[in-house]
């Protein structure tokens, strides 16, 4: 990629993801963003559609690689989430004020599809790597998208609350929920 553009697209992620941890992505006018992130018009729709599709791709960048997983998840303990729960939560935590309004009653249906493909893409990844049949049956994509579904329900759940609970807090909710399907 031309560095140029790569420099445009990493101060427009820069740009939605501080913009939106204040403010739902409807409310968040276009000129605010260009002007903020000191670009033209043009540059946000060269690389974009519209704020939606900014804010979503912004999401995925900042997906750090530590959240994929790329081996069998090793449980020592199955009383004690892997590390690879505490990765995942650590990384909602993060940037809980931008998925809080996100994916909240005021979020973009869009940024939530592809936050929940993300996560089902992750999910999937995951039980192809342990190699057991624990479906009964169940197709992988489908069994994917429901543990997704479970995970970024307590997630939500968990980002919505005031005080926020802590990360361990949060990956021992996800691993208890993990073990019990």
């Amino acid at each position: 990629m031309d560095p140029r553009a790569a420099r445009t697209i990493a101060t427009l992620h820069a740009t939605i993801l501080e913009l939106a941890a204040v403010r739902p992505i409807g409310e968040i006018p276009v000129t605010e963003i260009v002007a903020h992130a000191g670009v033209n018009r043009s540059s946000l729709y060269q690389h974009f559609t519209d704020r939606e599709e900014l804010l979503a791709s912004a999401l995925e960048t900042i997906e750090s690689a530590g959240t994929r997983i790329n081996r069998p998840v090793l449980v020592t303990d199955p009383a004690q989430p892997p590390t690879e729960i505490h990765r995942f939560i650590e990384h909602f935590a993060e940037y809980a004020p931008v998925y809080r309004l996100a994916l909240g009653p005021q979020g973009s249906a869009r940024v939530a599809a592809r936050v929940r493909a993300r996560t089902i893409d992750l999910v999937k990844e995951g039980l192809e790597l342990s190699s057991t049949d624990s479906t009964g049956g169940v197709p992988l994509e489908i069994e994917a998208a429901g543990i997704a579904g479970g995970l970024l329900g307590i997630i939500e759940a968990w980002i919505q609350q005031d005080p926020m609970p802590d990360t361990d807090t949060a990956s021992l909710w996800l691993w208890a929920f993990l073990a019990s399907r």
